[in-house]
């Protein structure tokens, strides 16, 4: 304990646990994707390895539609930019057909059950998306069906944003193993979650920078813990925003608030986590060449209504991250939401397809 901060430190690696792709044969296909915790190291460096060849591809222009005559339904109630864009173009690129069901156009746990819902979708569909509540849902749909369900973000997890955010921290730092990788805000929920299940999986050196009962839950942060042991990873849990901070090679924030709340729990957030507002100020506690990173949507300025009406409201120039550090050089959040289109394209080519890296 130290500034604030509560440390886990996992036992020294005396081995690689990750193997090279060439000495374990990876098969995924058929498997789900709802959680990073289902999936061993070498697998998830294997999808980010698939990730980072599919984007080579792509820039050079090579065709890669091999899941030709193949569909896959989008289930979304939760509206989303990037996760939308990112599965409709990465299933366009591998040759699919994409059906994309909004929060009106499903009848999912309305008429129709989850159970069913399933059964009927599997008939149709080579693979099913959902996007939305609890993580029990995608997991009872994934029970039902009899092909591949991904699970687009939840309020627990989204696995899809921590392989573009790993794929992005690789491409520019060349490693995953030891990055010191710090979260900052409010941890309980499917970021915090997500990365700090991610970190103790690929080794980096995890730290989430939050007030007191901000932190993920202590069930979860029990197993990445066991989990640590056998990577080299560490966990720590700040109170102190510029110790968690402190040469950090990537701070990363979520917005503070989730659409639709309403003022009184805006009034909480920035009341607990204006400390740890990702400014200046801040990042210059970090690492010479610590980039920042968002899984966007931000609220960095007033260009938006609900930054506009907030701000306003709550007298403030910007919410989880300044102006100036999201639009700084060591911003990655453009190359960082690119990864998504990326990294969804590697999830379906392995999981519905079967492809290699």
């Amino acid at each position: 304990m130290k500034s604030g901060c509560h440390i886990y430190v996992g036992q020294p690696v005396l081995y690689q646990r990750v193997r090279r792709k060439e000495e374990k044969a990876m098969n995924l296909k058929g498997r789900n994707f709802l959680k990073l915790m289902d999936f061993e190291p070498e697998e998830i460096l294997y999808m980010i390895d698939l990730a980072a060849d599919l984007k080579a591809k792509k820039k050079q222009g090579i065709l890669h539609d091999s899941l030709i005559g193949k569909n896959i339904a989008l289930i979304f109630e939760k509206t989303s930019t990037r996760t939308r864009c990112a599965f409709e173009v990465a299933a366009r690129d591998l040759g699919m057909g994409v059906t994309y069901l909004d929060p009106g156009g499903s009848q999912i746990g309305k008429k129709e059950s989850i159970a069913d819902t399933a059964r009927v979708l599997s008939g149709m569909f080579d693979g099913i998306e959902y996007r939305g509540f609890g993580q029990s849902i995608v997991e009872e749909l994934a029970k039902y069906a009899s092909v591949p369900v991904f699970n687009g973000l939840t309020d627990e997890f989204h696995p899809t944003q921590i392989l573009a955010d790993f794929l992005t921290v690789r491409e520019h730092f060349g490693q995953l193993k030891d990055i010191r990788f710090t979260y900052m805000g409010d941890a309980r929920f499917n970021m915090g979650n997500s990365l700090m299940v991610g970190c103790a999986k690929m080794g980096l050196h995890f730290t989430a920078g939050a007030p007191k009962g901000y932190f993920p839950n202590p069930a979860l942060i029990a197993e990445c813990e066991e989990i640590a042991k056998e990577t080299g990873a560490t966990l720590r849990f700040c109170s102190d925003p510029v110790e968690a901070a402190r040469d950090a090679q990537v701070i990363y924030t979520d917005v503070w608030v989730s659409m639709g709340e309403p003022d009184v729990v805006w009034a909480d957030r920035i009341a607990a986590l204006s400390p740890y507002q990702v400014n200046e100020a801040l990042m210059k506690n970090a690492a010479p060449n610590a980039v920042f990173m968002h899984c966007l949507p931000a609220y960095h300025d007033k260009n938006t209504a609900i930054g506009k009406e907030k701000c306003e409201k709550f007298d403030r120039d910007a919410m989880e991250v300044s102006n100036d550090v999201f639009e700084s050089a060591q911003s990655v959040v453009f190359e960082e939401a690119e990864n998504r289109m990326h990294t969804i394209k590697a999830v379906l080519a392995a999981m519905i397809g079967g492809a290699k890296a």
